[in-house]
């Protein structure tokens, strides 16, 4: 399993964001995207979701990814439950409902699983959105912004999680500029 770009350059409105990116990650790996707003660290990490693709160069992933990007992809509608479980289910990961129990208690969102999303907070929405990655037992998480709208335990907690994915072969490939602390994480300025 692994994650690559190759000189990979991108271009938005007709302006080139970045070149020349180059990286390679593998199980066990993480990357953080850093750099100024506008620099392009979202159009990297839709670049690597497949979302995008590069003015040049190539990318290459040959494992399933779950992206996390400013919007939480949750229904609304839904309890928390329910939303989480809908996106679990399509998952190859089997037992969904585990996934899902599992990914609550990691991100003590256990006391909101019967509230609907709507009716979450900030952080609270944002804590689901990264249960949602979570439960989809992806092999390659894509992470844009992870941290905005979280208190301080909350970010201790993400960090955690991103540590254990690791920690089981995972990798990370993570864009923001806040502060997290994930040790030996490769850093890739833009």
């Amino acid at each position: 399993m692994s994650l690559a770009f190759r000189d990979v350059a991108c271009v938005r409105g007709g302006r080139m964001l970045f070149s020349s990116v180059s990286f390679d990650l593998a199980p066990g790996d993480a990357a953080v995207v850093t750099g100024a707003n506008g620099i392009g660290k979202s159009s990297l990490i839709r670049i690597a979701a497949g979302l995008l693709a590069p003015f040049e160069g190539a990318v290459t992933c040959d494992a399933d990814r779950a992206l996390l990007t400013e919007a939480s992809a949750l229904d609304t509608d839904r309890t928390l439950v329910a939303a989480l479980h809908f996106w679990a289910s399509l998952d190859r990961a089997p037992d969904p409902e585990a996934r899902v129990a599992h990914a609550l208690q990691a991100l003590d969102l256990e006391a909101l699983a019967d509230i609907p999303v709507r009716l979450l907070s900030t952080g609270q929405r944002r804590r689901a959105a990264i249960a949602r990655i979570a439960a989809s037992e992806a092999p390659v998480w894509l992470l844009d912004e992870p941290a905005n709208g979280l208190d301080t335990a909350s970010v201790t907690r993400l960090e955690a999680l991103i540590a254990r994915h690791r920690a089981g072969g995972g990798i990370a490939l993570v864009a923001t500029h806040l502060p997290l602390s994930l040790p030996g994480a490769q850093e890739i300025g833009l």
